[in-house]
């Protein structure tokens, strides 16, 4: 399973009107694609930061679609207020589901670098040390691992069933995320907590 995230830095007044674009034009358009498995929405009304993500069933199939998502992508960034859109390709090599999310949710991400030639043992080590520790923590819906081997770049995320409850766990999620890192041989790169505005994906277990 692979994925294409699109980072646009919005205007805060615009974000509503860019989550109604995306939910009305975006998700159906992909949807209709060869290959698509679903789209997610993340949204910071604080800082403007909004990730939109498209999950595909093949690589292929992602590049396929690269230039027919071109113009939605475009839209999408004038709809949010924003400049030029920040695109990202990643491999979905984890993925685990507790339970569904609900309204409210929201999502830590935790951006890191590591090095090319450790990326299949970073997986592995995610798998079975990180996504059970990232399972104790209070309010935890999923948790996924996505990778790109060619820049050796890698973003894990954890969805979570209120702000309240991310807030709640933030010690505890500081001190894991800073310890495992450390054990994966990766750096952060950057931490961002989100408004999971929209989720309608389709994505197999993949633990």
């Amino acid at each position: 399973m692979y994925a294409r995230s699109t980072t646009i830095h919005a205007q805060p007044s615009s974000i509503d009107d860019g989550i109604a674009f995306v939910r009305d034009q975006v998700m159906p358009a992909l949807q209709a694609m060869d290959g698509c498995v679903g789209l997610s929405l993340l949204v910071d009304r604080e800082s403007g930061h909004c990730i939109a993500t498209s999950a595909w069933e093949t690589d292929d199939a992602m590049r396929l679609s690269t230039e027919r998502a071109k113009p939605l992508r475009d839209e999408a960034g004038a709809r949010f207020g924003g400049g030029d859109a920040t695109v990202d390709e990643w491999e979905i090599a984890v993925m685990h589901r507790e339970h569904r999310s609900g309204d409210g949710a929201c999502v830590r991400a935790t951006w890191i670098k590591m090095p090319r030639d450790q990326v299949e043992k970073a997986i592995e080590f995610y798998r079975t040390d990180v996504l059970p520790s990232l399972e104790e923590l209070e309010g935890f819906c999923s948790a996924s691992f996505m990778v790109n081997r060619a820049t050796g770049r890698g973003v894990s995320s954890a969805t979570f069933d209120s702000r309240e409850a991310m807030d709640r766990n933030q010690e505890n999620a500081r001190e894991l995320r800073n310890a495992r890192t450390r054990e994966m041989g990766a750096d952060i790169l950057d931490v961002g907590e989100f408004d999971l505005a929209l989720a309608h994906l389709r994505l197999p277990e993949m633990v």
